[in-house]
C-alpha cells in the first residue's frame, strides 16, 4: 500500500514506498489516498484505490480511462483550481517570491479551437484521436468533452486524410484549428506526395469544407485565404500558426494585459505572434511587435494595414533567444508585453535587469507564460532589479489537464500602480 502525499507537475500522484522503490509516481491518484498496484520503473500504471479521496468524482467523459487527452477529470473542479494556483505558488516559493493572486478563469468544456491528434492506417479506414497517457496506444474520441464543436466535425476530414495519406506503419501528427472560416489542417508525417496524393488530398479537403490543408508544410488546398478578427484587424493567418488553445482564455489574457499596461503610450509586444496582443494593445498605445517567425510578422503587419481605428504597428523579425532587445532600445518604451514560449526569455529578462541598473527599463512589464517554473526564474530575476510582482492570474485554457497558464504585471518600484 502506498500514500498518495502530493501531485507532480504533470499531476499524477506522489507516494513513498518503503524499500527500494523510493518516490513512486502513481497514475490518476489524488492526494490522501490509499492505493496499491504493480510498481515498474517508479510507477503504478494502473492502481487501486484503496481509500479514495473526497474530492475524486466519477470522470465525465467516456474515453477518459483509455485516453491521455486529459489528465484530471477524476478531480473535481474546485480541487483542481487550487492545485494550479498552487503549481504557481510553489514555483515562486522557489525563487523566493510571493505575490497576490485574482480570481481563477477557467475555460470552459468544448472550447479548444487548437489541437495535435494523431492517426495511424488502418486495413480498413483510419484511427485519429489521442494517445494513451505515457503509453503508444491511440484512442478514438468521438465524444470528446475537450474540443470545439468544429473540430469534432472535422474528425470525418481527418479520418479520410490518414486512410489516403498515412503509411501502413507510420503515425501522423494532424495540428488542427477552428478558425471562422472552416478548419485547417497541418499534417505531417504522411507518405511523400506523388501525382495520386496529389490529386485525391485536395479533394478530401474540398469534400469536407476544409479551410485550408497543408501536407509536411506544402499548401495543397486553400478556396481563400483563412483569416482571423484579432481585435479591430482581420489577420490572414499563416498554417499552423500558433493562437491561444480557446477564445475565452485569450479575451482573459488580453483582459490582463490592457489592464497591465493601461496609460502607455509606447509598448513593446515580445514574442508577438500574429497579433494577439498587439493589434488590440495598438487601440490605445502605439506598438513594436517583435517576433521570430517570418510569416507571422507578416501577417501581423498586414493585419494592422488593413485595420481601421489603430495607433502606429511597427514589426521586426528577430530571434529574441540570440538577440534581445537592449537596453538602450528597451529605454523607447513605457511598457512590455512578453509572452515567451515554454523556455521562457532568460536572455531578455538580462537586459531588461541591466536596464533597470542604468535607469533604462520600462516602468512596466506584463507577462503571460505557459510555465510557472521558467515564469518564476525570470521573475525573480526582474524582482533583483527592482521591480514588484504586483499580481498574478492564472488563466486555466488546458481544461483537465497538468498544464497552467498565467498572467502576471510587475511594477518599477518607484512607480505609481494601477
Amino acid at each position: 500500500m502506498l500514500v498518495i502525499e502530493r501531485l507532480t507537475t504533470r499531476a499524477e500522484g506522489l507516494g513513498r514506498a518503503e524499500g527500494p522503490d523510493g518516490d513512486v509516481t502513481v497514475a490518476r491518484a489524488l492526494p490522501g489516498e490509499v492505493v496499491a498496484g504493480a510498481v515498474a520503473e517508479g510507477r503504478i500504471a494502473q492502481p487501486r484505490i484503496l481509500t479514495p479521496s473526497p474530492r475524486r468524482v466519477s470522470a465525465p467523459c467516456r474515453h477518459y480511462r483509455a485516453c491521455g487527452g486529459c489528465a484530471l477529470q477524476h478531480a473535481d473542479d474546485e480541487f483542481v483550481a487550487d492545485w494550479k494556483q498552487d503549481v504557481v505558488r510553489r514555483a515562486l516559493a522557489g525563487q523566493g517570491l510571493q505575490a497576490p493572486f485574482r480570481p481563477l478563469h477557467v475555460s470552459p468544456p468544448a472550447s479548444r479551437r487548437r489541437a495535435t491528434l494523431s492517426g495511424r492506417r488502418l486495413k480498413s479506414g483510419a484511427l485519429v484521436g489521442f494517445h494513451g497517457r505515457a503509453s503508444d496506444s491511440l484512442t478514438a474520441v468521438p465524444d470528446c468533452l475537450l474540443l470545439a464543436p468544429a473540430l469534432m466535425q472535422a474528425l470525418p476530414a481527418l479520418e479520410a486524410l490518414v486512410a489516403a495519406g498515412a503509411a501502413r506503419r507510420g503515425e501522423m501528427a494532424l495540428a488542427v484549428t477552428a478558425l471562422p472560416g472552416g478548419v485547417d489542417v497541418a499534417a505531417r508525417g504522411g507518405r511523400v506526395l506523388d501525382a495520386g496524393l496529389r490529386a485525391a488530398l485536395p479533394g478530401i479537403a474540398a469534400a469536407h469544407r476544409l479551410a485550408r490543408l497543408t501536407w509536411d508544410g506544402e499548401l495543397l488546398w486553400q478556396p481563400a485565404p483563412p483569416v482571423l478578427p484579432i481585435g479591430r484587424a482581420r489577420v490572414p493567418l499563416p498554417p499552423g500558426a500558433f493562437l491561444q488553445a480557446t477564445p475565452q482564455a485569450e479575451a482573459a489574457l488580453l483582459a490582463a494585459m490592457r489592464e497591465a499596461v493601461a496609460g502607455a503610450a509606447r509598448v513593446a509586444d515580445l514574442f508577438a505572434g500574429c497579433g494577439t496582443f498587439a493589434l488590440p494593445l495598438a487601440e490605445a498605445a502605439e506598438v513594436h511587435a517583435v517576433e521570430g517567425e517570418e510569416a507571422a510578422v507578416r501577417a501581423l503587419d498586414a493585419g494592422w494595414r488593413g485595420a481601421q481605428g489603430l495607433k502606429r504597428v511597427t514589426t521586426e523579425r528577430r530571434d529574441l533567444f540570440r538577440r534581445p532587445l537592449t537596453p538602450d532600445e528597451l529605454s523607447r518604451f513605457d511598457a512590455l508585453v512578453i509572452d515567451p514560449p515554454r523556455a521562457g526569455a532568460a536572455a531578455q529578462m538580462a537586459e531588461i535587469a541591466q536596464a533597470a541598473t542604468l535607469g533604462k527599463a520600462p516602468g512596466v512589464v506584463a507577462m503571460v507564460s505557459c510555465n510557472p517554473v521558467t515564469f518564476a526564474r525570470d521573475a525573480a530575476v526582474l524582482v533583483a532589479a527592482g521591480f514588484c510582482l504586483e499580481w498574478v492570474q492564472v488563466v486555466d485554457q488546458f481544461r483537465w489537464s497538468s498544464h497552467v497558464e498565467l498572467a502576471a504585471r510587475l511594477v518599477r518600484a518607484h512607480m505609481p500602480r494601477n
